[in-house]
């Protein structure tokens, strides 16, 4: 089975460089609050796609289980590190165009800050739905290719891309821009039902980080997105959406993800009894990947 091609974080000190020392404390802030605005009361079993190295994992308060999944090992290894060990968590190295677990297994999901590396991004939303249950929330953060910034960028002959077309936008290999409107079909053809949308980080400027207070910046940014059912003029835009239709659930939970056989949990490895393939569980995490 031939999949597109998957950005790996493999040694990466993304949550270092990038969030706790990269200046961006208003874009984390901002998205705490998209997050407790959508994120249900209450949920049984949460999958997190593209989890990092954790950083959002503790706001997902209302949920028995979380399971993380995300190419990287490494990143999962900091993110266990973070959360250290607990019946909670489940910590998943694998393809999100191939995930180990049989259908519906989930009664919730987020995509925060992953979509953007996607290159078949519906593909990548189908595989989500399949293993969520039927009336499960997932929220998807995407990367709006429509932002005034890039509209202004474009007006001015600064960008060649421009922002108005449907189809993607790739501005560096695997880092992908969206327009609204397909990711809005994108949804529906995977089924899933938009409930709401808040547009987040309005105010990504040097100079205002600066000089407005971190938790001022955020707070007029949670009320600018109030606005993200109308339209959505952001970099980012988070959006609420419900699985519908029927979705046939199975009695385990792990899948091989070669041949779609269900799987036994037997640590230390797991052997597929149809294909063969065997997947290693190690320091908590459980490794998926077939092309590593």
């Amino acid at each position: 089975m031939t999949t597109p091609p998957v950005c790996d974080y493999t040694d990466s000190d993304y949550q270092t460089s990038f969030w706790e020392k990269g200046g961006r404390a208003y874009e984390d802030a901002c998205e705490a609050l998209a997050l407790k605005k959508l994120l249900p009361a209450h949920g049984k079993h949460l999958l997190e796609l593209g989890a990092g190295a954790g950083r959002n994992t503790t706001r997902y308060t209302g949920y028995d289980k979380i399971t993380l999944l995300d190419y990287s090992r490494t990143q999962l290894e900091q993110a266990h590190a973070r959360l250290g060990d607990s019946p909670k968590y489940k910590f998943i190295a694998a393809d999100v165009y191939r995930l180990p677990f049989v259908d519906g297994a989930f009664d919730g999901a987020t995509m925060i800050r992953t979509l953007h590396h996607m290159a078949d991004a519906p593909a990548a939303l189908a595989q989500v739905r399949r293993v969520l249950t039927s009336d499960a929330s997932f929220i998807l953060e995407y990367a709006n290719k429509r932002n005034v910034k890039s509209m202004l960028r474009y007006l001015l002959k600064k960008q060649d891309w421009s922002p108005y077309t449907i189809d993607p936008v790739e501005y560096l290999p695997l880092n992908f821009d969206f327009h609204p409107a397909a990711i809005r079909q994108w949804m529906k053809d995977a089924g899933f039902r938009i409930e709401r949308a808040i547009t987040v980080s309005h105010f990504r400027v040097g100079f205002l980080k600066r000089a407005v207070p971190t938790g001022l910046l955020a707070w007029l940014d949670s009320l600018a997105g109030l606005t993200g059912n109308l339209w959505h003029l952001s970099p980012s835009v988070f959006m609420k959406s419900t699985a519908v239709g029927q979705t046939k659930q199975a009695s385990g939970f792990f899948l091989c993800p070669a041949c779609q056989t269900e799987l036994e949990d037997t640590p230390p490895e797991i052997r597929c009894p149809n294909c063969g393939r065997t997947y290693e569980v190690r320091d908590g995490i459980y490794d998926f990947r077939i092309d590593k």
